[in-house]
């Protein structure tokens, strides 16, 4: 019993690496780059298990773990599943209409979709953040959502998030996007299946196979949608 729990949640764990040299460079800590100052160097260690958690994945096993995860992804795909957004009418919400649009393509992988959104929270305080779709898709029903029952808000827990009163901010990976909140640009998203990144500057482009939607709506004080179409790697 134990063994299938730890295997389900290895598997769990790798869903988030969509390549076997982002697997090793999770195990590779700031000090372990300090020292060695060499990326390729690090990964040879912990494949070899002198970094990390000492019982990495050799490649051979991280390629056949994937192959069984995407297939077992397969065969639940192959089931239809009901779409939260299915048979409602969103003609007088744009922004309900806009995620309806895109349910589908995201739930099947061929899109990811960033929401910015810049609301008032129940405290009236201005909050906003970064959210990736397909993650909240994945962790919460989205039904409530398209019955009108419960508004999509900014969360600590979103790819990065802001409240303007307080200052508050925080910033979270997830298993599509790497936040690069570092960079000289400014804030960064990278697509962890394509390794493309997306610009959130107005005024930059938002980068390859990216678009940028400014939506018209009264619903909320401001949302943007940056639609990256990726390219799966077989």
């Amino acid at each position: 019993r134990n063994d299938r729990r730890f295997g389900r949640s290895v598997s769990m764990e790798l869903e988030q690496f969509a390549t076997y040299e982002d697997y090793l460079d999770s195990q590779v800590s700031e000090t372990d780059m300090f020292y060695l100052e060499d990326e390729d160097l690090a990964r040879q260690l912990v494949e070899l298990g002198y970094r990390g958690t000492g019982d990495s994945l050799k490649r051979e096993e991280f390629e056949a773990r994937k192959k069984a995860l995407r297939e077992r992804s397969t065969q639940s795909a192959s089931v239809p599943k009901q779409l939260a957004s299915a048979d409602k009418d969103f003609s007088q919400f744009p922004f309900l209409q806009a995620l309806a649009k895109r349910e589908d393509l995201i739930r099947s992988g061929k899109l990811t979709t960033i929401i910015y959104i810049r609301d008032r929270n129940s405290k009236g305080q201005e909050v906003s953040a970064y959210i990736d779709y397909a993650h909240r898709l994945k962790t919460e029903d989205f039904v409530p959502y398209f019955d009108r029952k419960k508004k999509l808000m900014p969360r600590p827990s979103d790819l990065s998030y802001f409240n303007w009163e307080t200052q508050n901010s925080t910033s979270n990976s997830t298993p599509n996007f790497q936040v690069i909140a570092d960079s000289d640009t400014g804030l960064l998203f990278k697509n962890k299946r394509d390794r493309k990144v997306i610009n959130v500057d107005p005024k930059q482009p938002p980068g390859d196979n990216s678009n940028r939607i400014e939506l018209s709506t009264e619903e909320y004080l401001q949302v943007v949608l940056y639609d990256h179409m990726t390219r799966r790697k077989n």
